[in-house]
């Protein structure tokens, strides 16, 4: 990391806080929150919010993972990648759906090219975080797709669950903060 991991002899931080990061990472700070952790409000707005981007929202869990591992793969946010990689795998994605979206952004980084291994929605949602992440701008063809495809809700929280994890990479990158041990 280029910054100092953080520790409460470096900078005290109020412990409440400390113990609602340690309460949702289970125990462990991970090197994100020793990065956080330099920054109170910064550390206590990411938890919060961070957390309901996770852990509330009802829109598919698979779907959201596949967004954030094209984020991931996209920005070259490899931390991002090595957290949430697993995290697919757990809402029911497959290896072979995590290597098709490999094959697909390698042929075309904005992800139209055609990968069998993809479904349509998974192939769709690709599509839409790589033009999130790469253009910022979302074709109007895309969007209608998404449209077609899920309702407004949903299209929210694909939405953010893909801008926020744009927002982790470029933190996760620019600091070099790197997988844990």
């Amino acid at each position: 990391m280029r910054i100092p991991d953080w520790t409460p002899e470096l900078k005290p931080q109020p412990q409440a806080l400390v113990d609602a990061i340690l309460a949702r990472r289970g125990g462990t700070l991970l090197n994100l929150d020793k990065a956080l952790l330099w920054s109170e409000p910064v550390a206590r707005g990411w938890n919060v919010y961070l957390k309901a981007v996770r852990t509330e929202l009802p829109t598919s869990r698979k779907l959201r993972e596949l967004g954030i591992c094209t984020v991931a793969l996209l920005t070259g946010a490899e931390y991002e990648y090595h957290h949430h990689a697993p995290d697919f795998l757990a809402a029911g994605g497959t290896q072979s759906e995590l290597d098709a979206l490999q094959r697909l952004l390698n042929a075309d980084r904005h992800g139209n090219a055609h990968e069998p291994a993809l479904g349509k929605q998974e192939t769709l949602v690709a599509r839409y975080a790589a033009q999130m992440t790469l253009d910022v701008k979302v074709s109007d063809a895309v969007f209608q797709a998404l449209r077609d495809h899920f309702d407004e809700t949903q299209i929210v929280e694909l939405t953010s669950a893909i801008a926020t994890y744009n927002m982790v990479a470029r933190f996760l990158v620019a600091l070099g903060v790197t997988p844990e041990a």
